[in-house]
């Protein structure tokens, strides 16, 4: 997932031309989409949409709108606009489990690809068994993915310490026991050394998000080890598939 906080139309295709093959989904961040020109808007979705990338808005617009208590008009906006996905959060706000849950399901009525995320922008961090429940019951109210938050700035945040290293047991945690956990799961991610550690803990197709878009091709290539950083675990990683396929090592 790219965090994408300023590019113009331009920007957006010299990306795309380049990388989407790299690419998920774009997000708008934050609430920079209610900021755009109507027209730029509508051109910038329907040209991301255009090379099979499905792009959506920031959480914190999610929130607005359910503060306003305006949160069908956003859906029907942003469905009219465009928009493939929502993401659900409540980093800023407190959310009932039972509010969350409408929320996911009225999305997902409307057509959307719907992203939650788990995880606090302020305040202190929730707690893993609390992190465990959220992102069960989101996905069992219809979520496609659960995030978990780890802002633009990868410090202090969800499994990462105020250095931006990952805090092994807490991410540990959130894995155990949660079935197809490969899939689901997004780990916002931008800082390289939380990139290479997730990579080689979970594979070169875990979920990543939160890449700058400058990052897209940079983060391609620490995935097929053609940065030094992953190279010799990828060729550790095929030294280990080559045993298996021709029967060596027991297996």
């Amino acid at each position: 997932m790219v965090l994408d906080k300023r590019l113009g139309l331009s920007e957006t295709r010299d990306l795309l031309e380049l990388a989407s093959a790299y690419i998920d989904s774009i997000k708008l961040t934050f609430g920079t989409s209610a900021l755009y020109p109507k027209a730029v808007l509508r051109e910038k979705i329907k040209l991301i949409r255009s090379y099979g990338v499905d792009v959506y808005p920031g959480g914190t617009l999610f929130e607005i709108a359910l503060w306003q208590d305006r949160l069908e008009p956003f859906f029907q906006c942003a469905a009219e606009l465009g928009f493939t996905g929502i993401e659900i959060s409540d980093g800023t706000l407190t959310i009932s489990p039972k509010d969350r849950r409408r929320a996911i399901q009225r999305a997902k009525a409307h057509g959307f690809k719907v992203v939650t995320e788990v995880g606090k922008k302020i305040g202190p961090p929730l707690p893993v068994l609390r992190m465990q429940q959220m992102i069960a019951d989101d996905l069992e109210a219809g979520a496609d993915k659960v995030i978990i938050e780890g802002r633009e700035s990868g410090k202090g945040v969800g499994i990462f310490d105020e250095n931006g290293n990952i805090k092994t047991a807490e991410m540990e945690a959130l894995v155990h026991d949660l079935p197809d956990f490969e899939r689901v799961l997004v780990w916002e991610a931008p800082l390289k050394n939380q990139q290479v550690s997730l990579i080689k803990r979970f594979g070169p197709n875990v979920n990543l998000g939160n890449i700058a878009p400058e990052e897209v091709l940079a983060l391609a290539a620490l995935r097929c080890g053609l940065r030094g950083d992953t190279f010799g675990f990828c060729l550790e990683e095929q030294a280990a598939v080559s045993c298996r396929v021709s029967g060596e090592g027991g297996e």
